[in-house]
């Protein structure tokens, strides 16, 4: 197919014709058309191809649906068609959008491809190749998949290392327009020779504030966030430049406008009218991300020259930044995965501080692997019945045949081995070398693996067999087996939750799901947090789903857990999820500021993701953030005190009786700092709270933790510092101390530790 061919099918919306006569698809069979409701809007599906079971669909809409809308559809769609290629078009328009789901990392993610006219379609025209067959081709509904998957799945590691080389440039262009902050840490080491001098970082630290501030609005003003401005941050600038001068303007850019931005408007819920009229609509963020950062308050007299801004932006705007997996025909789009990316490059950087990024399919595996058998196992200690030998868990696998079993192990399966292959198999009779002389010779791409021989191929489609045997037979009934035969946990545990018919266990199912805590005690940005995320988010929505489902036919079933789920929320429950598992669920500690600061801007950003821009709503329909700075933590994770025993081990000598009243009051301390962050917690759950209710309850948990820290501290310097060799506030700033069973009480010692723990 030549260019000039497929824009003409494209310009004309003429995908039919597209798919069937130039790309080799089928015509379906059975009901071609079906309807699915959204929140009140009907989308009116048609089917126009088919190839194997890979449906493609066309949808007319009047506005081109959001990414979120998206996902919604979607969740509704799969029960009709689970693999598909929807395309959504205006009447009498070449505005279209392409909607592929593919696996991302074992998780179902949806890759967007949008162009407003047939001539911009340039990049889907480089993918239609890839979903091209010969007429006369066999093809398994694998192998359409495998083909769609290859076409659409995103390179956002070629993008995301072209957009770290110029950012690397920024940083360092940046720092250098900062006053305010001493390149060096004191007037004594100013004095020492240059190669004794040791260099402030907090010059460098502030950068990536300030950077990672700027992306966050970078990504929110492109939905619309910012006064409905997509270029809302350049034209500001402008602006500021233009009004300089004029008794309007005397600052700079960053004193006299971003630091109000950042603090008076996306850190503050009530703006006044004259913040309104310079700044135009600004949601109210929280988080913590925007309020007065510790080295704000360190170095009052701080200020950035226009200069490091019109640079930074004219680099942001060679990208096209979205919060989705959206593509443009630029290839040169950027989503929130770009600052994790970002990240692992700095701490390459920094490879002296023994810091690793582990990559996206090390972190999902691990993760899946601790996370689902626990809650598993956790959901049986409520209710034996189903996981028993014969139970409904365990018939559930039975019947299921090989679904289970991943596709790549069942590569070649129930295709005839070729006959000079096949005579070696069977291991009993003589000659076997013999038999086996084409054995080491690479296997055809119909039965194969990348890079496999004869001998690798048929080892796997036996291992196939017998696992498939054992699944039939009901040896599997554990869930460790899934690890042990390396079988699809994941799917598993989804598809037993959409189609059991045991409510039971459902609803003990997601009472496991809403308290189980998952550590990563060495976080960083959080690589194994969104693992985590990622794993846990369909859970909740399968699990969500099926309740409200059956209260619909009795609403007594589940009307505690569907309670905090209200009107708000309902309309948005993607929100309610991502809020649910930042405050409830995840937990994570790193000994680098940076990068705890990192993990949260990129969980802040997964939950702005799914929230559209409602001009009419107060603060443009989004929810406050959940301000997680009690679930990410900075400290050193190897010094302080842990448990109980350990501040036990400490209490051994020295006065009896001193020790003795310490340890009431520590335990007092303990006991008043976990009830204050219940308090904070449960404020932040609950959607009728207000601002001050939530202000005094963070303000009274930092106090009494920073109350509870300074006594912990103290008593460990004691112990473990003798003669005085290290000054206590140089011990403090060194080891960074971390007090496990102070920072999380109720999780330490009410729950006697964290249930996961990944890293």
């Amino acid at each position: 197919m030549n260019k000039r061919t497929f824009i003409q099918y494209i310009s004309e919306s003429n995908f039919k014709e597209l798919f069937i006569r130039e790309m080799g698809w089928n015509n379906p069979k059975g009901q071609t058309t079906f309807d699915i409701t959204i929140e009140d809007s009907v989308f009116e599906f048609q089917q126009i191809a088919d190839r194997s079971g890979f449906q493609v669909l066309t949808c007319e809409v009047q506005d081109i649906p959001s990414s979120s809308m998206c996902k919604k559809i979607d969740t509704r769609l799969r029960r009709t068609a689970n693999d598909y290629i929807c395309i959504y078009h205006l009447p009498h328009s070449e505005h279209h959008l392409w909607v592929v789901p593919v696996k991302k990392v074992e998780k179902r993610d949806l890759v967007l491809v949008e162009y407003e006219s047939a001539n911009k379609a340039d990049f889907l025209f480089e993918k239609m190749e890839d979903l091209c067959f010969d007429f006369d081709e066999r093809t398994t509904i694998m192998d359409v998949k495998e083909k769609v998957q290859a076409g659409f799945i995103v390179n956002s590691e070629k993008i995301t290392k072209d957009f770290y080389t110029g950012f690397r440039k920024e940083h360092t262009n940046f720092a250098k327009y900062i006053t305010g902050i001493d390149d060096y840490i004191d007037e004594e080491n100013k004095k020492r020779d240059k190669s004794k001098q040791v260099p402030n970082r907090n010059k460098q630290w502030y950068t990536s504030v300030m950077l990672n501030r700027l992306m966050f609005c970078y990504f929110i003003q492109k939905k619309g966030f910012l006064n409905l401005n997509v270029n809302y941050l350049r034209d500001k600038l402008a602006w500021v430049k233009s009004e300089k001068g004029e008794g309007h303007f005397f600052d700079s850019f960053y004193r006299g406008f971003l630091v109000s931005l950042f603090h008076d408007g996306l850190n503050s819920p009530r703006h006044q009218q004259d913040f309104v009229q310079k700044y135009g609509r600004i949601p109210y963020l929280n988080g913590g991300m925007f309020s007065i950062h510790e080295l704000e308050e360190k170095y009052p007299t701080l200020d950035i020259a226009d200069e490091a801004f019109e640079s930074l932006f004219a680099f942001f705007d060679q990208w096209h930044w979205h919060l989705d997996d959206r593509l443009t025909a630029s290839g040169k789009d950027i989503n929130p995965d770009v600052l994790g990316y970002i990240f692992e490059q700095y701490i390459n950087d920094r490879a002296q501080m023994g810091a690793y990024y582990t990559k996206e399919d090390i972190t999902e595996y691990i993760g899946r692997n601790t996370i689902l058998p626990f809650l598993m196992d956790a959901t049986k200690k409520m209710d034996e019945k189903p996981f028993k030998t014969n139970g409904a868990v365990w018939q559930f696998l039975r019947e299921s045949g090989d679904t289970y079993i991943y596709d790549a192990v069942k590569k070649g399966k129930g295709l005839e081995i070729p006959e000079e292959i096949a005579i070696g198999i069977d291991t009993t009779k003589p000659n076997l070398l013999e038999r086996r002389s084409h054995w080491n010779e690479k296997t055809p791409e119909a039965f194969a693996l990348p890079t496999e021989i004869w001998r690798e191929t048929i080892e796997r489609l036996q291992r196939y067999a017998t696992i498939k045997a054992r699944i039939e037979n009901g040896e599997i009934s554990e869930i460790n087996d899934f690890i042990t035969y390396n079988l699809d946990i994941r799917q598993f545990v989804q598809d037993l939750l959409s189609q059991t018919d045991d409510h039971l266990l459902v609803k003990h199912f997601y009472a496991q799901l809403r308290k189980v805590t998952i550590l990563d005690p060495t976080c960083g940005s959080g690589a194994f947090l969104f693992a985590a995320l990622n794993i846990l988010e369909p859970l909740y929505e399968v699990c969500i789903d099926r309740m409200q489902s059956w209260n619909n036919d009795n609403p007594n079933l589940f009307r505690e857990e569907l309670e905090e789920i209200n009107g708000k929320y309902r309309s948005n429950i993607r929100y309610f999820i991502y809020k649910n598992i930042i405050l409830r669920n995840l937990y994570g500690v790193d000994i680098m500021v940076e990068a705890t600061e990192i993990a949260k801007l990129r969980l802040f950003l997964k939950m702005v993701a799914v929230v559209d821009v409602v001009p009419r709503d107060p603060n443009l329909g989004l929810d406050p953030l959940p301000d997680i700075d009690f679930n990410i933590r900075c400290g050193n994770t190897l010094v302080g005190y842990a448990t109980a025993e350990d501040l036990e081990n400490d209490l051994q000598y020295g006065d009896m009786f001193a020790n003795m009243e310490f340890k009431d009051k520590v335990h007092t301390e303990m006991d008043i700092v976990a009830h204050a962050y219940d308090t904070f917690k449960t404020v932040q759950l609950e959607q009728s709270s207000d601002l001050e209710t939530y202000k005094n309850a963070k303000q009274e948990l930092k106090n009494r933790l920073k109350k509870l820290d300074e006594l912990l501290n103290k008593k460990l310097y004691a112990s473990t510092v003798s003669g005085g060799s290290l000054k206590y506030d140089d011990w403090l700033k060194s080891h960074q101390p971390f007090h496990w069973l102070a920072e999380y009480y109720d999780i330490i010692n009410g729950n006697g530790g964290f249930d996961v723990i990944i890293g």
